[in-house]
């Protein structure tokens, strides 16, 4: 019984200490994995297992682990979703990193985006310079999302047709 209320208490404090890390090295760790960033995952999953078993190898400690993480997951989500002040902490908020076409250099640097990132945002979601760009937002979960002008004019058309019908 004792061990199991050490991997109990173990296993959640990794699980508070991967949030609190993954939340200081920024956004884009979550959303887009680079080949290091998915080692670096890997890894961390492999060093920390320890840590929450302890010397319990069992079929039975490696649920109960589980278990706890899961149960944590849930009651974060549920917590987050009551406490936005707490998800705010935990996830951070969206940053614009361009408008109305300007690079917004120090939104950038604070977030660790190099103009090349940018420019690979814009591509992917269909523009093809800064400047066709209206807003470019880092999402609180590290995802990019791209409003360019072209986009915009032609939802405005979109809507226009709908009402002429």
């Amino acid at each position: 019984m004792e061990s199991y209320l050490h991997i109990i208490f173990s296993t959640s404090g990794v699980y508070v200490f991967i949030i609190v890390a993954l939340r200081l090295l920024g956004k884009t760790e979550l959303a887009q994995l680079s080949i290091t960033d998915l080692i670096f995952v890997l890894l961390i999953s492999n060093a920390v297992q320890n840590a929450m078993v302890g010397s319990d190898t069992s079929l039975g400690g490696g649920l109960l682990a589980a278990s706890v993480l899961f149960l944590l997951n849930f009651i974060f989500k549920k917590l987050k979703f009551r406490f936005p002040t707490l998800r705010k902490v935990i996830e951070g908020e969206p940053v614009i990193l361009i408008h109305k076409g300007v690079v917004l250099y120090e939104n950038c640097r604070k977030n660790g985006i190099t103009q090349d990132e940018l420019l690979q945002a814009i591509r992917e979601h269909g523009s093809h310079s800064i400047e066709e760009v209206d807003s470019l937002i880092l999402e609180s979960d590290g995802n990019i999302s791209v409003v360019s002008n072209e986009y915009k004019h032609h939802s405005v058309r979109r809507i226009k047709k709908r009402k002429n019908a």
